[in-house]
């Protein structure tokens, strides 16, 4: 059974798509990135700069939470936004793939997935009903199926096996969040590895199951960039137009641009503030190095045209030595640049798309890239 529909498509370019996603804490443009704030804060960065830098939902993540301080003490204290003091929407991953990349001594089975805490070391059990239990007392706007996810490359029978587990959490995931209330949303992850046929009939069943959006999982897990594309490509046109598509943990802006030609509307991942934190940036360049001693005596900003103030006001020469020096400013910078630079690209395809000429703003964006940095001093 379906469910109620809180996603309208504003505008296509060919198969790219922007829309509008109504939440209890707000209205999120898509194509959306999601910056993640694992533990509820963003490394190195306040929220009202990501706010400020255009991002309308953040991402949280129910392993994390769970263990430390733990949901049912966040709920007490008001829910996830009143407790980090992100006062927009939200989304949260199920834990899942936390699990399986974090715990070394696990044990899945039909009931749960059972781990040793890496804080602790205390045995903890996450089965379907108990991650969306913790994501319904976080008060996340947008809660995930709990799903198992494979790393690739993987045996077409372990593939197999974990995609249609994911399908029955999904039945089950669905029924425990019947009770959450109006406007917040349950999406149904689809797995299938690299395998086509696999990928068929996991978003078959979700579609049978019914979600309010629906996430393509289990990519950027090591297979090369183009199996993943060919995965969207197989797995886009099965989804239902009129849902937002998520693909998780994705991306380079390169793939953020690739997904969007294919139907994508929402993404998250860590490279803007973990790239920001070992030195690097992403610009209309392409991505610095501020570690390269090129850079130690230029008095020029990282980017002159920037929209971002910490691009066009520091020069390239102090992001080097805060860098170098391991101060803790240079990866607020770097980091709240980055973040700055990835919605500065969602908002422009947003844009193309509405005006029909997102194929023209891909060959001028990768057109930048490509002839890299300014020439050195």
């Amino acid at each position: 059974m379906s469910l109620p529909n809180h996603f309208e498509l504003l505008a296509t370019n060919g198969a790219a798509r922007s829309g509008r996603l109504t939440t209890p804490h707000g209205v999120v443009q898509t194509p959306a990135f999601m910056p993640v704030g694992t533990a509820g804060a963003m490394k190195g960065m306040h929220w009202r700069e990501v706010r400020d830098a255009g991002a309308d939902i953040v991402l949280g993540n129910t392993y994390h939470l769970m263990l430390r301080p733990g949901a049912e003490r966040i709920a007490a204290l008001g829910g996830l936004q009143t407790f980090t003091g992100w006062n927009g929407p939200m989304l949260t991953d199920s834990g899942g793939f936390q699990v399986m990349s974090l715990s070394d001594l696990r044990k899945v089975s039909e009931r749960a997935v059972t781990f040793r805490s890496h804080i602790d070391g205390a045995k903890v059990e996450l089965s379907p009903e108990r991650s969306i239990e913790v994501q319904r007392l976080l008060g996340a706007d947008i809660a995930m199926q709990m799903d198992e996810c494979v790393r690739l490359p993987a045996e077409r029978a372990d593939i197999e096996r974990a995609m249609r587990l994911s399908l029955r959490w999904a039945e089950r995931s669905k029924r425990a969040f019947e009770t959450a209330p109006d406007g917040y949303m349950l999406f149904g992850i689809v797995q299938g590895g690299d395998i086509p046929e696999m990928r068929h009939i996991s978003a078959r069943g979700l579609v049978e199951i019914g979600f309010h959006g629906y996430a393509i999982g289990g990519l950027a897990v090591g297979e090369p960039q183009a199996v993943m594309l060919s995965m969207i490509e197989e797995t886009a046109p099965a989804l239902p137009a009129d849902r937002p598509r998520y693909l998780m943990g994705v991306g380079t802006p390169e793939d953020l641009m690739e997904a969007v030609a294919r139907g994508i509307d929402m993404f998250d991942c860590v490279l803007p503030t973990r790239n920001g934190r070992h030195g690097m940036a992403f610009t209309r360049f392409g991505q610095i190095n501020l570690r390269n001693a090129r850079h130690a005596e230029d008095p020029r900003p990282l980017d002159e045209e920037s929209e971002w103030p910490s691009a066009r006001n520091y020069s390239r020469a102090y992001l080097h030595h805060l860098v170098r020096s391991g101060e803790t400013l240079g990866a607020m910078l770097l980091s709240e640049i980055n973040v700055a630079y990835y919605q500065h690209l969602m908002r422009g395809m947003r844009e193309a798309i509405a005006n029909g000429t997102f194929e023209t703003f891909q060959k001028q964006t990768r057109a930048g890239w490509e002839r890299g940095d300014i020439v050195p001093r």
